[in-house]
C-alpha cells in the first residue's frame, strides 16, 4: 500500500511540477534596423535584426533592464522612444515581451521599444493578507 501511495505522489508531483502555468520568459524581438543588446540580470544578450531571443526560467524578483542598440552606418542622429529600459517583476507564470522597431529617415535613426507582460495589473500581490 505505501509503493502506490509513493508512485501516486511522484507521479503527481512530475505532472504539477512540470507545470507550464508557473514558467518564466523574456521575449526580446527586434524589428529595428540594427541589433539591439539587453543588460538584463548582469549579461548582456545580442538580438540581431529581426530575430528573437528567448531569456527563461527566470527567477522570481525585481529586475532591471537597460537596452542600447547599434545605429546603422552613415546615419549622424539617433533618438530612442519607449521602454528601452526600465524595471520587471517577475512572478510565477510571469512571460514578458519587449519589441524593438525603428524608423530611419535621411541621416536621423529613431528606436521605438514597448513592453507588455501576462501579468494581470489588478490582480493584489496577496489578497488574503493585504
Amino acid at each position: 500500500m505505501k509503493k502506490i501511495i509513493a508512485v501516486v505522489f511522484v507521479i503527481t508531483f512530475t505532472f504539477l511540477g512540470c507545470s507550464s502555468e508557473y514558467e518564466t520568459s523574456l521575449t526580446l524581438k527586434n524589428l529595428a534596423a540594427g541589433a539591439v543588446y539587453l543588460n538584463f540580470r548582469g549579461e548582456i544578450t545580442t538580438v540581431p535584426a529581426g530575430r528573437t531571443v528567448v531569456l527563461s526560467d527566470i527567477p522570481r524578483g525585481t529586475y532591471t533592464y537597460v537596452t542600447t542598440y547599434a545605429v546603422p552606418a552613415g546615419i549622424t542622429n539617433s533618438s530612442s522612444v519607449g521602454e528601452l529600459t526600465g524595471e520587471i517583476t517577475v512572478k510565477a507564470g510571469s512571460k514578458f515581451l519587449i519589441l524593438y522597431s525603428s524608423t530611419l529617415t535621411e541621416d536621423s535613426y529613431t528606436i521605438y521599444a514597448s513592453r507588455t507582460s501576462n501579468d494581470d495589473l489588478d490582480d493584489e500581490e496577496n489578497p488574503l493578507f493585504p
